[in-house]
């Protein structure tokens, strides 16, 4: 009896302290994740307004992240990529105040205390989801839906992993349309199983790590620069159709600066080949964003006596990797036609993706340099007339 007691007051200790453990290794994360974000916003401030003094053009601001990028890097490694650099910057311009839940004057308090040491703490307490639901947030283009998206977040406590599948699922357009509001808002507040992170998932968030200077297996921008560097020597590998133009060539619309991961010349075709890389599920808004490159170089890039360009969207998701050609703004379906009828199988291409992406996850150590496999590397059949 004495013993049976006993045994059950041991594992209520050590349910007890696991519990403790679990919830101060979260409470580590939260505090690191808000610091970082902080620290980040007053980045995008100060790349800002260092733009602003000097009034400069528009085109030397893309050298100046280029500069900077080089310089962090070089200092503090991961994490300072050129993609996160602009990603600082977006940040402030997207939340330009902090958003304090007091009166407006201390808002206005903390901007021009932002240079004090305490003011790291101060702008911390303003951001409270971390900087990976930011970056998710920034990927939202429509202002309303933004703010929707981040209200509802922090309302309901949601993971990261909610928020994307929210914003992927359309969720502000469904509750706009949705005669009862109040139900499906009580119903999107509800975490799914795979919606849940554990500590040890949130402790090791790569933009955590990166901000640490700690080692992963690989973080988000080494593993899309691994793929995209292995992608461009399968494609050259396939034979003599393709011509390497360039790597992250970047294009302006409006305001607003875009990069495409990789550019090819198809010389069978004579038209560039626009590849666009994504670390997750294939939405609309890839389809989107590469029809406006298309549109783009079409106007800026094609040569006179070359035909429309053709897009190539892959999407490296965790479970399936999709490679998918954007043929729609090609003059007729006789084209179309034939550009299928030259260019890879979207499966193949896939294929190759896929197991570029197991390579990598099972290298947890070293460089996430991989040469092109040439035994591996052959032409694919090509696509069929649909």
């Amino acid at each position: 009896m004495t013993t049976k007691k006993k045994s059950g007051d041991y594992g209520h200790l050590v349910s007890g302290i696991t519990e403790l453990l679990e919830t101060a290794r979260r409470a580590s994360a939260r505090s690191v994740n808000a610091i970082m974000t902080a620290a980040y916003w007053m980045i995008g401030r100060r790349i800002v307004e260092f733009e602003q003094k000097g009034e400069l053009r528009a085109e030397y601001g893309e050298e100046l992240i280029e500069r900077l990028a080089a310089d962090l890097s070089a200092r503090y490694g991961r994490g300072f990529s050129v993609r996160n650099v602009w990603q600082m910057k977006a940040f402030y311009l997207a939340w330009p105040t902090p958003q304090t839940t007091s009166a407006e004057s201390e808002g206005r308090e903390i901007l021009q205390t932002v240079s004090a040491e305490s003011s790291l703490s101060k702008i911390a307490s303003c951001f409270p989801l971390p900087w990976s639901a930011y970056v998710r947030l920034l990927s939202v283009k429509n202002e309303n839906a933004r703010r929707f998206y981040g209200t509802e977040a922090l309302r309901g406590g949601w993971s990261v992993r909610q928020l994307d599948r929210q914003i992927e699922s359309q969720f502000y357009e469904r509750t706009a349309l949705s005669k009862n509001k109040a139900a499906m808002l009580q119903r999107g507040a509800k975490a799914r199983p795979v919606d849940r992170m554990t500590p040890e998932e949130e402790i090791k968030d790569p933009y955590i790590l990166e901000f640490l200077g700690l080692k992963d297996e690989y973080s988000e921008s080494d593993l899309e620069e691994a793929l995209i560097r292995h992608l461009e020597f399968f494609l050259l590998e396939l034979g003599g159709d393709f011509t390497f133009v360039a790597r992250q060539k970047r294009l302006r619309v409006g305001d607003e600066w875009y990069r495409v991961d990789l550019v090819f010349f198809h010389r069978r075709l004579r038209s560039l080949l626009l590849i666009d890389l994504k670390l997750g599920k294939f939405t609309h808004a890839d389809a989107g964003q590469m029809h406006l490159y298309l549109n783009y170089a079409r106007e800026n890039w094609v040569l006179e006596d070359e035909n429309p360009p053709v897009g190539l969207i892959l999407c490296a998701h965790k479970d399936a990797a999709v490679a998918k050609y954007a043929l729609e703004n090609l003059r007729n379906k006789v084209l179309a036609s034939e550009y299928r009828t030259v260019l890879p199988d979207e499966k193949v291409i896939a294929a190759e993706l896929e197991h570029t992406r197991h390579l990598l996850a099972m290298r947890t150590r070293g460089s996430l340099a991989i040469a092109p496999e040439k035994k591996r590397v052959k032409p694919g059949p090509q696509l069929q007339d649909r």
